[in-house]
């Protein structure tokens, strides 16, 4: 099976760079808190953000994989206190974008609204990512968008109900052909 350092590092390649907190994950480590902390609304607010991002079709969604609490873990154990405090300003942040586009909270938009707000964001961190100088920190939803890949994909659920998956695979085959439509494989 597949163990979680080896499936963030996977993640991690897919989305082309690194994965903000990795290192510390990785390492186990417990890096200094601004003295954060996420309450039940946090965790159901950054649920609803990732099942945005990846919601549930013919498998399960992120919020299925409980990707608001594997948020609040990174961002507090593994996130340094600025990354702390841009993702928890980011929270903020993104409830106002909706308040601003569709005259009311993210919790209180619609399935479309949220869609087309997070595809906004999204164009808005690109752009960011794009101009930024490389000691200049990553976006907050870049932050909150590579949290839910990698919660996600990480995640039981994710590797074994998204992705195909075998617990013990049989001989080593290093090409096999991949049909449109086919889950990948997750790998052990």
């Amino acid at each position: 099976m597949m163990n979680r350092r080896e499936a963030l590092s996977r993640v991690a390649i897919i989305m082309g760079g690194t994965v903000l907190g990795a290192e510390a994950f990785l390492s186990g480590c417990k890096t200094a808190s601004t003295g954060i902390s996420f309450s039940a609304a946090d965790i159901s607010f950054l649920d609803e953000v990732a099942e945005t991002i990846l919601p549930a079709t013919n498998t399960p969604g992120a919020k299925e994989a409980k990707v608001g609490e594997f948020m609040k873990v990174m961002v507090t154990d593994c996130y340094e206190a600025k990354d702390q405090t841009i993702f928890m300003d980011g929270m903020k942040k993104l409830d106002e974008a909706s308040t601003k586009a569709n005259g009311k909270s993210f919790m209180d938009s619609d399935a479309k609204q949220r869609h087309d707000l997070l595809v906004t964001l999204d164009k808005e961190a690109k752009a960011h990512q794009a101009a930024k100088k490389p000691e200049e920190p990553k976006h907050y939803f870049t932050m909150m968008k590579e949290l839910t890949l990698t919660g996600f994909f990480t995640s039981e659920v994710g590797a074994t109900k998204a992705l195909r998956y075998v617990a013990v695979p049989g001989k080593f085959e290093g090409s096999v052909p991949y049909t449109k439509g086919e889950k990948a494989w997750a790998t052990s």
